[in-house]
């Protein structure tokens, strides 16, 4: 079943009166349950086209519809709610804010979407716990590994049970093994939760353990 649909993608921006393409002619569907590879060099547009398809960029032109609804004609009240309950995203940097502990950058999403204290910090305690933070509940960010920092990110992404997981390098400020942990998190939560999962890395070995494995360069997409 389409989830995302993607077509004629074209993504653009002015530059001292010269203008860049970066994403050119676009088409991607992303199906209910599959997890997505994206690589490809520095530069490609592959970030660009995460950003959008998250919502967080808008595109030049070309259409993008989550369940065929047109997202990018909602407006902007509308399209931040659609972007804190529907997308989860993970970042290279966890970018968890250091003056809050863990449990309460998990509970962030929930609480903006006016979910109940108790009931927020609840469920954030609960995640937390389900990859092995239980402990570090009171800890903030600057107490915590690399790879708890990670998991605690991760988790935030997903209290909202969000319908798609994007995810821009999670491993790539990793050590290889704690990246492989971070990475199987990813791909238990797409089994056990049936969340699609798009990734964009670097990391063709992690790539291949994705469904599709999509090659990006200068702006255009390439299957296989």
């Amino acid at each position: 079943m389409e989830l995302i649909t993607i077509k004629d993608l074209c993504k653009s921006y002015g530059n001292g009166g010269k203008k860049i393409d970066v994403l050119k002619g676009i088409n991607l569907t992303v199906n209910k349950g599959e997890t997505i590879a994206i690589v490809g060099a520095s530069g490609a547009g592959k970030s660009t086209l995460l950003n959008i398809m998250g919502t967080l960029d808008r595109p030049t032109s070309g259409d993008v519809r989550f369940m065929n609804e047109p997202v990018f004609d909602y407006d902007g009240k509308r399209l931040a709610a659609f972007r804190n309950r529907t997308i989860g995203f993970v970042f290279q940097f966890h970018h968890l804010l250091p003056e809050f502990t863990a449990v309460e950058n998990v509970m962030l999403p929930a609480l903006i979407s006016g979910a109940p204290f108790d009931a927020a910090r609840s469920r954030a305690a609960a995640l937390l716990g389900e990859v092995g933070l239980s402990e570090r509940l009171g800890h903030k960010p600057g107490e915590l590994s690399g790879g708890e920092q990670q998991r605690c990110a991760i988790v935030r992404a997903v209290i909202q049970d969000p319908g798609m997981i994007l995810a821009d390098e999670p491993t790539g400020n990793l050590d290889a093994r704690t990246g492989d942990e971070v990475f199987a998190l990813l791909l238990g939560l797409n089994r056990d939760r049936g969340t699609p999962l798009v990734v964009v890395t670097h990391n063709e070995r992690l790539a291949s353990r994705m469904t599709r494995r999509i090659m990006m360069s200068d702006g255009s997409l390439t299957e296989g």
